[in-house]
């Protein structure tokens, strides 16, 4: 993530999910995460992030689900689509590779139900819906 992007992003009127997806998920504010890497470029720190994201699947209070496809247009490459649920709400996993599978440009509705899957609340997506386009989100 860019320093102008990592910016604008703590400039919102709420604090996104990324880097506290884990304890957002832990006292289950958050009933789903997605990560998506080129298989053997992950950064080490996203590596050690899913291992910690790995010893509560393990305990049993996420479950882990792991798609792996290989890139269109490079076939040489392989990536890795990774997502942890919280136990009974496995079913988001489905829905969020349907939604992430539909054929058409990514619209407003479908940007919508990518933030409710996460557990945004729905004043947040109002928010990011009305923000994410501005010139300092560029």
């Amino acid at each position: 993530m860019s320093h102008m992007q990592s910016e604008w992003l703590r400039q919102l009127a709420y604090l996104v999910h990324t880097n506290r997806e884990l304890g957002l998920m832990l006292r289950g504010i958050k009933p789903l995460s997605y990560f998506m890497d080129i298989i053997g470029q992950e950064p080490d720190i996203c590596i050690r992030y899913w291992r910690m994201f790995d010893r509560h699947v393990a305990l049993g209070r996420l479950v882990r689900r792991e798609v792996i496809e290989v890139c269109p247009g490079a076939p040489q490459l392989e990536y890795r689509m990774l997502f942890y649920a919280l136990p009974g709400h496995e079913w988001q996993v489905d829905a969020m590779l349907a939604l992430l599978n539909e054929p058409g440009a990514w619209s407003d509705r479908r940007e919508r139900r990518f933030g409710e899957l996460l557990g945004y609340e729905a004043w947040q997506i109002d928010y990011w819906l009305a923000h994410r386009r501005s010139p300092a989100g560029a």
